[in-house]
């Protein structure tokens, strides 16, 4: 069986997910099954930040958000210029890795 996509997906989406939530900070953490987002916000001086949002993924949809993240980046880049990342006030890494289930 081929797995052909639809020209066309209707997607919608909820009022309350529209709105979005703001994140200054993601933690990733993998099994060998999925990979897991969690966007958090983390106020300056706060020592307790609150998760947003937590994604699931299989790993080749991960893979598949690293490229089309990367192909974006490059767009928005030519459009307006290089993304600058400075180092943080705080002591956390912008994007923290984990693993799960490995030594």
């Amino acid at each position: 069986m081929d797995n052909i996509m639809p020209e066309e997906v209707n997607i919608e989406i909820d009022e309350k997910i529209a709105d979005g939530a703001y994140s200054n900070l993601a933690i990733i953490s993998h099994s060998s099954s999925e990979f897991v987002l969690d966007f958090i916000c983390l106020m300056p001086a706060a020592d307790k930040g609150r998760v947003r949002s937590r994604i699931i993924l299989a790993p080749e949809h991960a893979k598949r958000l690293l490229l089309s993240l990367k192909e974006n980046i490059g767009r928005y880049e030519k459009a307006f210029g290089e993304i600058e990342i400075h180092p943080m006030e705080h002591e956390i890494d912008p994007v923290g890795v984990t693993t799960v289930g490995e030594a």
